[in-house]
């Protein structure tokens, strides 16, 4: 379980071009963003996404809440960061009572970012969305974001493969 924020900013990665003409991305100059949780579940490839305005303890709550709803059923471990709207006194609270007894969190050791199989959806989402690709506006990476997340609810192999829990 993560959060990341894709930023209207390019990122320019490797890619083919023609001797002498360097590849060029337009740029606006503004900064829009969008930020997303997601939780990939390890056995099964199945994905949760859920967007934000912002990534901070109300929206994380939001995002646990989502969980709980999808798997009403069942005992809920994730693994994440230490980020501190993870340690926020209002998710304490929420763990404490009645609805977070259907979450055990596992903090991974402080910057260990490569021991949560979710940073590498993260780097595929980054590397589809974003690389190499102009966005006009806000709208435009949620197009991109939303064609991206609807692949990748319909491929839980390939997900499995990408984040390194199968061959």
């Amino acid at each position: 379980m993560d959060e990341t924020h894709v930023r209207a900013y390019q990122a320019l990665r490797t890619t083919w071009a023609e001797v002498g003409n360097q590849k060029q991305v337009p740029s606006y100059g503004h900064h829009a963003h969008v930020s997303i949780f997601g939780a990939v579940d390890v056995q099964q490839g199945d994905v949760v996404f859920h967007r934000a305005s912002s990534a901070n303890a109300e929206t994380f709550l939001d995002f646990l809440r989502r969980l709980k709803e999808k798997y009403a059923d069942r005992f809920l471990v994730l693994v994440l960061d230490n980020a501190r709207i993870h340690h926020a006194k209002m998710v304490q609270a929420f763990l404490d009572g009645e609805e977070g007894a259907a979450f055990h969190f596992i903090f991974l050791p402080l910057y260990s970012p490569q021991l949560n199989p979710i940073e590498r959806l993260w780097k595929w989402l980054k590397d589809e969305v974003i690389a190499n690709v102009f966005h006009k506006d806000q709208n435009d990476i949620a197009q991109s974001i939303t064609r991206f997340e609807q692949y990748v609810l319909q491929h839980p192999d390939e997900v499995l493969r990408r984040i390194g829990c199968t061959a």
